[in-house]
């Protein structure tokens, strides 16, 4: 079975994670887990860029549920581009489209994001005198 690929890039500093023509039981493990790697460096925004996808099971939106209350309790958020009108009927019939952000493209999207926050310098260590 081949896994599909969820590619992952950086829109300024707002990690955006691209999904298939269809995202269902059989890999919505995979979406999980790429969302995971692109939260990874720590608290911020995640775009998921569902401009190629037409179809969304229960399992996938079960993932951006979980992917949306982690992404919160960082203190990022997670942002939708669903400018498809069968997934985007299919996130108003569940009720998500009320509870994840959701914009037609990924400008509207990027221009929702908040700023990233500074890098953080590496700490000073210093041998006592």
């Amino acid at each position: 079975m081949l896994k599909d690929r969820f590619a992952t890039e950086v829109a300024g500093s707002v990690p955006v994670v691209a999904t298939p023509q269809e995202i269902d039981i059989n890999n919505a493990a995979g979406l999980r887990a790429a969302l995971a790697d692109a939260a990874a460096p720590g608290p911020r925004t995640l775009v998921v860029d569902m401009s190629a996808t037409r179809f969304c099971d229960a399992a996938g939106l079960h993932v951006l549920i979980r992917a949306h209350q982690q992404a919160q309790a960082r203190g990022g958020e997670l942002l939708l581009i669903l400018p498809a009108t069968t997934v985007l009927r299919i996130f108003a019939i569940a009720g998500i489209d009320r509870i994840i952000p959701n914009f037609a493209t990924l400008d509207e999207a990027l221009a929702q994001a908040p700023a990233a926050p500074p890098a953080r310098s590496s700490p000073v260590l210093t041998a006592d005198p």
